[in-house]
């Protein structure tokens, strides 16, 4: 999806009634700050990884809307009664704003600001929709795909699950995010060509029914892709189709198994590979896999070389949403800022621009700061870097092989006990002084306000 999609209308109905109220109460100059962020982590995560930047930026560089959309807003009842002047705005408008973010590959935690966004206020709330859903979903996936990473232990791991993604454009958008979690590459081809990342894939067991020999089906496979070929050896009998692509005598990549014990049939098909004289040959599982199955067979010892993993990666389904919000922190109004501020019960936000500040002991990631844009912290590292200023690029977006980078050098400085599959411990994050007696501050002017 790239800038010059048209995306003016992909937000919910409230962002624009509201920016046509902001409008209508005088108050479109007046400049906001919203902050995104995650309010809590899902059971069983202690991390987050940040994807899902770029095509936020894309979409706020591109951001218009034409007169058929427009036409088609001033026909909902919503905006019967909405001043004219609303729709001409709206066929001038473009994103004029400053953006500050956390650059993808970014390890960070809940509470932590991802993404910040200072412009008069009805273009802050009008993006807020695309900005929560893109993060959101890029990020929940890059966070499961890190967890598989590391439950294969250094083995491939493939993205193999457009076809099961709640829709295409989360299919493809899933696999660049599982790519900068350290995933090898995808079966999505569309990614392939747009971003550059490795494509794979085999067969389906489709291929080996339309022949009436699985032997038929596997010596045209291979007359076609030669010694590329990964056979698909599951349909029958694993073990029977192993000595079969063996007795071909001819070289080939691996083999995948995709159903059954695949501790079992892993080792039966591997003791098959090496007495036929394929001991390079790999085996490659898939079906249903996530990380605590995998982590399960190898614990097993099971000689498995690579994994597919599609359902449970490109659904994260057991954590399958984040806890995202995007919240007004500050208004500037005639050059003075004000601080709202939340104060619902298990809800409270915190006022204020904010800078995430990380510190390192003995090299590793020991615990981070969120504070008032303004403070500095000896020895600690800043993460929110200026993306957008008035509406332009501020420096060149990352390339995704450095987001990739990113994502490896900041999982590697991430001590083991926040990266366990189950039980990890809360990493600490902790809020400065000043930022706190911001909150205190704006808690009492607002005590009692009725």
């Amino acid at each position: 999806m790239g800038a010059r999609s048209r995306l003016g209308l992909l937000t919910d109905l409230y962002e624009l009634t509201m920016a046509a109220g902001y409008l209508a109460a005088g108050k479109g100059q007046e400049i906001a700050t919203f902050e995104l962020s995650v309010r809590r982590l899902p059971a069983n995560r202690s991390f987050l990884l940040v994807a899902g930047l770029e095509q936020a930026v894309e979409y706020l560089l591109g951001l218009s809307f034409n007169g058929e959309e427009i036409d088609y807003l001033r026909g909902l009842p919503a905006f019967q009664y909405t001043d004219p002047a609303f729709f001409d705005y709206l066929r001038q408008f473009c994103f004029t704003g400053e953006v500050w973010a956390m650059p993808e590959g970014t390890v960070a935690f809940a509470e932590e600001p991802l993404l910040r966004v200072t412009a008069p206020i009805p273009q802050a709330q009008i993006v807020e929709t695309y900005l929560m859903a893109t993060l959101s979903y890029q990020t929940l996936v890059a966070t499961k795909a890190a967890r598989v990473v590391e439950a294969a232990g250094g083995r491939m791991v493939v993205e193999f699950g457009t076809r099961r993604a709640h829709g295409p454009e989360a299919g493809l958008t899933a696999a660049r995010a599982s790519y900068i979690a350290g995933c090898a590459g995808t079966s999505n081809v569309l990614a392939g060509q747009r971003w550059g990342i490795p494509v794979y894939g085999t067969a389906a067991h489709s291929w080996i029914m339309a022949f009436p020999e699985e032997r038929e089906a596997f010596r045209c496979f291979l007359d076609v892709f030669r010694e590329k070929t990964i056979l698909l050896v599951d349909t029958y009998d694993p073990e029977e189709a192993t000595r079969t692509a063996v007795r071909l005598g001819r070289p080939f990549r691996g083999v995948r198994l995709d159903s059954g014990d695949l501790a079992a049939q892993s080792k039966a098909v591997r003791q098959i590979l090496d007495a036929g004289g394929h001991r390079d040959a790999i085996i490659m599982a898939s079906g249903d896999l996530d990380e605590r199955k995998i982590a399960a067979l190898l614990a097993d010892r099971a000689p498995l070389d690579a994994f597919g993993v599609g359902t449970e990666l490109v659904t994260s389904r057991d954590a399958p949403a984040l806890n995202a919000i995007y919240k007004l922190v500050e208004i500037e109004r005639s050059g003075a800022a004000e601080y709202p501020a939340k104060f619902s019960e298990g809800k409270i936000t915190y006022p204020g621009k904010k800078q995430v500040f990380r510190f390192l002991r003995d090299g590793l990631y020991h615990h981070d700061v969120v504070a008032c844009e303004s403070e500095a912290f000896a020895g600690g590292e800043p993460l929110l870097a200026p993306v957008l200023r008035a509406g332009r690029l501020a420096a060149p977006l990352p390339s995704l092989q450095e987001s990739c980078e990113r994502a490896r050098h900041s999982l590697r400085l991430l001590p083991e006990a926040y990266r366990r599959l189950t039980g990890p411990e809360e990493y600490p994050v902790s809020r400065s002084e000043a930022l706190e007696a911001l909150l205190l501050e704006v808690r009492s002017r607002y005590s009692g306000v009725t």
